[in-house]
C-alpha cells in the first residue's frame, strides 16, 4: 500500500524536477539566444544627452536658447532626495532593492493579463533605461526579454545613483520637457532645490502619459494621480503623514494654470542678433552640436545698442511709411463670430502676429460707432476706440492693388475681426500702426576687434525672419568709392590730385554708358577730396580707368566686400551687389588704420563641460604670467593682424570722410559731439540707399530698401534717410563708448590745401576752404596742368581749369567725347538733359 503511494509521489517529484529543468533550460537557451548581438551597455557610462544650448549677454544675461530636445542636465548628486524619491514611488518602489528587475512586478502583471485586466508592463527604472537608451519602444515579448538581460548586465556595471541619473535627465515630460531640470523650470519655473514635494510629486506623474495629466486640462485627473504619488511616498517612509495631508489637500498651481510666470517670459524675445549666431553657429559646429550640444555661448552684443539700433531704423522705415500715406490691406483676421466684449481676449491670446515692436500693443477690430473704431488692446483692460480722425492719412490699398481716397473714418481702412498694432498717443488714446513695407538693416561693431556690438535686420524680426544685414545682397552705391580711392591713394595718388569732372562715354557690350553725377551737373577739375565728400560719379570713374578695375578689385576682395569683383567699370559706382555685414566690416580696416578685423557675434564659447571650444580674441599677452610686474606699468598686448592697406592711406581716406559729414552728402543729417567719418550711398533710381560711418572705436553702417528693389522715390538718398539712423543711435553709442580724434600714424607731415582746387597754400592759410592734408614723407604735392587726371577720357578743351565751390560750367560749347567726335552743348541744358544710367 506505502509502495504504490511513494511511487506515485515520486513520479510527481520526478516530472515536477524534469519540467523545472526543462523551463530553466528553455529560459536559459531563450535568455542566450536573445543575449547575443545586444548593444553594449558601457555607451551609457559616457551618458551625453542632447540639450539646451544657451546664448549669453556680455553682462552674463541669459538672452535666447535652443533646443530639439529642450533639457538641462543634472548631475545625480544635484538632484534633490525628495525628486528621486517621488519618482521611484512611482515607477519602482523597489528599485534600490532588485537587481534591474522586479520578478513580483512581473508575477503581478502576468496575473492580471490572465484575469483579463488591463496589460502593464511591469518595468524597474533600470528597464526602462535600457528602452530609452537602447532598444526600440515596441511592446514585443523580444524586447522584454532583451529588455531583462540588459537590465541585469547594466546594474552589474554603473550604480543606482547613475542609473537614475540617467532615468531622470531622458524621460519626456510632455512641453517639449526633457529631464526633470528642464519639467520643473517649465511647470513651475523653479530649479529641482526649490520644488515642494506636491511639485515633484506631480512631476513623477507625468512619465506615463505627459498629455493625459496635463495641468490645466486634465486638472482633476492630474491631482488624483499626484495624490497617489503622495500616499507612495508616504508609505514608502519619504514623507511624514503631517506632511502627506497638507501636499494631498494642495492646488495644483503651475505655469500654464497662471499662478507662476513662465521662464521664457524672463528671456528676451529672439531677435535678428541671436538668430544670426544660430545660423553662423550651426554651419561651424554642425546643427546637431549647436541644438544638442549644450553650449554656453557668450555673445557680443550690448543689449541697450540693440534696443537702440532697433528704434533708430524703425523709426526711419516708419517714418518714410506714414509719409507716403498708404495703409496695407491687413493681412491676419479672425472670424468676427467669435468676437464680442468677453471672448476677444481669448481669440487674441491664440492669435500669431508680430509682438517685439516696442511701443506698440496687438489688438482686434471689434466693431465701429460713428467714424470710431472699437478696439480690443492686448493687455489692456476694457474696449478702448481708435478715433476716425487717427486714420486720415491713410489710403486704402484695395483688392485689385490700386489706391482708395483718404477720409477721417475708420471703417475706410479696417474691418471687423481685423489684427492691427496700435500705439499709446500722449492724450491717452490710440494711434494706427502698421509694419512698413519699405526694409531695411543696420549694424555696427567694434572696429578695433571686430565684436558686433548691434545687429538689426529689418522692421520686425517676428514680421520677416530674414536678416538684410547678413543675407541682402544690395547695391553699395556710392559708399563703395573709397575703395576706388584707397587703390588709387595706395597706387600713388595724393589727396589734392586733380580729377576732371566732365561727361563720359563708354562703349559697353550692352550699348553705350553714360555715367552722370547725382545732380545731373558736371564741375571740372577738382581735387581727390572733392570726389569724396561730394560723391562725384565722374570722378571716379576717371580715377578707376587710370588705375585699372583690376586693381580697384583686388582691393575690394582684400577688403572683404566682395569674395570676387567682376572688374566692370560700373562696379567703380558700387553696382555689384554685396551685405551690410561685408561693408560695415570693411570700413572698420579704415578706422583702424588699414588691419584686417574679422566681424564676429560671438566672443567664446564653451562646451557641456565648460571647456572653451572657440576664443574670437586672439591676442597674447606677453607677461600676464609675470607676477614681477611693476604696479605702474600694464601688460603688454601683442596684436598680429593683417595689413590691408597702409595706414596712411587709411588716415587720408579717414579725413576725406570726415568732409562728408562735415560739409558733404551727410552734413545736415549727422552731427555727433564726436569726430566722425562717413560716406552715403545711393544707388540708381534710388531703389537701395545708405550711410556707412564709424568714430575713433565704433563703426556702424545702415541700408533702406525694398525686399523687391523699386525706387524710393526722387527725394531719397543715403544722407538724408540712412543718416539719422546712424546719428541717433550713435549719440547713443559715443555717450556710452565715448570718442576722440583719429590716430594720426608715423611717416606724414601736413599740409594746407585749398579743398576747391588741390592747391598748396602758406603755413599760415586759413579759411573755409582750407583744409590739412596728410601726405607721406618724400611726398611733394603735385598741383598744376601736370597733376590733373582725365582718366584716358577726351575732355573739353574749353574747361575752366579751377573754379572756388560749385559753380556749374554750362558754358561748355564744345567737348569732345571717347569716339573722338566733337559735340557741341547748348548753353542752359545740364548733364541729365544728355545722359542717363549710372549710379550716386
Amino acid at each position: 500500500m506505502l509502495r504504490p503511494i511513494l511511487s506515485l509521489f515520486g513520479s510527481i517529484f520526478s516530472t515536477l524536477c524534469i519540467g523545472v529543468f526543462g523551463v530553466a533550460v528553455l529560459i536559459g537557451a531563450i535568455f542566450i539566444m536573445y543575449g547575443r548581438d545586444l548593444p553594449n551597455t558601457d555607451q551609457l557610462a559616457q551618458y551625453s544627452p542632447p540639450t539646451i544650448s544657451r546664448i549669453y549677454s556680455g553682462q552674463g544675461d541669459l538672452i535666447d536658447e535652443f533646443a530639439q530636445e529642450r533639457r538641462l542636465f543634472a548631475p545625480a548628486d544635484d538632484i534633490p532626495d525628495l525628486v528621486k524619491q517621488a519618482f521611484i514611488s512611482a515607477e519602482d518602489k523597489n528599485f534600490y532593492t532588485h537587481k534591474g528587475y522586479d520578478p513580483v512586478g512581473i508575477l503581478k502583471a502576468g496575473i492580471d493579463a490572465a484575469q483579463g485586466g488591463r496589460v502593464r508592463g511591469a518595468s524597474t527604472i533600470t528597464q526602462q533605461v535600457m528602452k530609452n537608451f537602447l532598444l526600440s519602444g515596441d511592446r514585443s515579448a523580444e524586447r522584454k526579454i532583451k529588455e531583462l538581460i540588459l537590465a541585469s548586465r547594466i546594474e552589474t556595471t554603473l550604480s543606482k545613483e547613475k542609473i537614475l541619473e540617467l532615468y531622470l535627465n531622458e524621460i519626456f515630460l510632455g512641453q517639449n520637457s526633457y529631464g526633470v531640470a528642464a519639467a520643473a523650470q517649465t511647470y513651475f519655473n523653479k530649479t529641482l532645490a526649490d520644488l515642494t514635494v506636491e511639485e515633484a510629486a506631480y512631476l513623477a506623474v507625468l512619465p506615463k502619459a505627459p498629455s493625459n495629466y496635463h495641468p490645466v486640462r486634465h486638472m482633476e485627473r492630474a491631482i488624483d494621480r499626484r495624490n497617489f504619488v503622495l500616499r507612495e511616498m508616504y508609505e514608502n517612509g519619504y514623507i511624514e503623514n503631517e506632511e502627506y495631508q497638507r501636499a494631498r489637500q494642495a492646488e495644483l498651481q503651475t505655469v500654464q494654470s497662471g499662478h507662476y510666470e513662465p521662464f521664457k517670459g524672463q528671456v528676451p524675445d529672439r531677435d535678428y542678433f541671436t538668430d544670426e549666431i544660430r545660423r553662423q553657429l550651426s554651419r561651424d559646429f554642425g546643427q546637431d552640436e549647436f541644438f544638442g550640444g549644450g553650449l554656453a555661448i557668450r555673445a557680443t552684443v550690448d543689449p541697450e545698442l540693440q534696443e537702440a539700433a532697433a528704434d533708430s531704423l524703425r523709426e526711419a522705415l516708419e517714418s518714410y511709411d506714414r509719409g507716403r500715406g498708404v495703409f496695407h490691406r491687413v493681412r491676419t483676421t479672425v472670424d468676427a463670430e467669435k468676437l464680442s466684449d468677453d471672448t476677444w481676449r481669448e481669440v487674441l491670446d491664440n492669435t500669431v502676429f508680430p509682438r517685439d515692436i516696442a511701443g506698440w500693443n496687438v489688438a482686434v477690430v471689434l466693431g465701429f460707432e460713428g467714424d470710431d473704431a472699437r478696439i480690443g488692446v492686448e493687455d489692456v483692460d476694457g474696449v478702448q476706440i481708435l478715433p476716425g480722425s487717427d486714420v486720415a492719412w491713410a489710403r486704402p490699398r484695395q483688392s485689385d492693388g490700386k489706391l482708395g481716397s483718404k477720409e477721417a473714418n475708420a471703417d475706410n481702412v479696417l474691418n471687423v475681426g481685423d489684427l492691427i498694432h496700435v500705439a499709446s498717443t500722449d492724450e491717452g488714446g490710440w494711434s494706427l500702426r502698421q509694419v512698413p513695407e519699405v526694409q531695411g538693416g543696420f549694424m555696427a561693431m567694434d572696429v578695433n576687434t571686430g565684436r558686433v556690438l548691434a545687429m538689426q535686420g529689418g522692421f520686425s524680426y517676428q514680421s520677416s525672419v530674414f536678416n538684410r544685414a547678413t543675407q541682402a545682397d544690395r547695391q553699395p552705391g556710392s559708399s563703395f568709392k573709397p575703395f576706388v580711392y584707397a587703390a588709387a591713394l595706395d597706387s600713388g595718388f595724393s589727396p589734392n590730385t586733380v580729377i576732371v569732372d566732365a561727361p563720359i562715354e563708354v562703349n559697353t557690350p550692352q550699348g553705350l554708358w553714360r555715367p552722370k553725377n547725382s545732380s545731373n551737373k558736371f564741375y571740372g577739375p577738382a581735387p581727390v577730396r572733392t570726389g569724396i565728400v561730394r560723391s562725384r560719379n565722374l570722378m571716379t570713374i576717371r580715377l578707376a580707368q587710370e588705375i585699372g578695375m583690376d586693381t580697384v578689385a583686388q582691393y575690394a576682395e582684400r577688403f572683404g566686400v566682395y569674395d570676387r569683383m567682376t572688374p566692370f567699370l560700373s562696379n567703380a559706382l558700387g553696382a555689384q551687389e554685396t551685405t551690410l555685414f561685408k561693408m560695415v566690416a570693411a570700413y572698420a580696416m579704415f578706422a583702424n588704420g588699414g588691419e584686417r578685423v574679422e566681424p564676429t557675434l560671438v566672443d567664446r564659447v564653451q562646451d557641456r563641460w565648460g571647456r572653451t571650444i572657440y576664443r574670437h580674441d586672439q591676442r597674447t599677452c606677453e607677461d600676464c604670467r609675470t607676477a614681477s610686474l611693476d604696479p605702474n606699468l600694464s601688460p603688454t598686448i601683442v596684436v598680429n593682424r593683417e595689413r590691408v592697406m597702409d595706414a596712411i592711406t587709411a588716415y587720408q581716406l579717414t579725413s576725406m570722410m570726415k568732409g562728408v559729414v562735415e560739409r558733404g552728402t551727410a552734413a545736415r543729417t549727422v552731427n555727433l559731439s564726436v569726430p566722425t567719418a562717413g560716406k552715403t550711398g545711393t544707388t540708381n533710381e534710388a531703389k537701395d540707399v545708405w550711410f556707412v560711418g564709424f568714430t575713433s572705436n565704433i563703426v556702424a553702417g545702415c541700408y533702406i530698401g525694398y525686399d523687391r528693389p523699386r525706387s524710393l522715390g526722387e527725394k531719397a538718398g543715403g544722407g538724408g534717410m540712412c543718416g539719422p539712423v546712424f546719428d541717433r543711435f550713435m549719440k547713443k553709442a559715443t555717450a556710452k563708448y565715448g570718442g576722440g580724434e583719429f590716430r594720426v600714424p608715423p611717416g606724414g607731415y601736413f599740409v594746407k590745401i585749398d579743398r576747391h582746387t588741390g592747391a598748396v597754400l602758406p603755413y599760415e592759410a586759413s579759411g573755409d576752404h582750407v583744409v590739412s592734408e596728410y601726405f607721406r614723407e618724400g611726398e611733394e604735392p603735385a598741383y598744376g596742368l601736370g597733376a590733373i587726371l582725365d582718366g584716358g577720357f577726351a575732355m573739353g578743351s574749353n574747361l575752366n581749369l579751377f573754379s572756388r565751390g560749385e559753380s556749374d560750367l554750362t558754358s561748355v560749347k564744345e567737348v569732345t567725347t571717347s569716339t573722338g567726335r566733337r559735340a557741341y552743348v547748348p548753353k542752359n541744358s545740364n548733364f541729365g538733359t544728355l545722359s542717363a544710367g549710372g549710379l550716386y
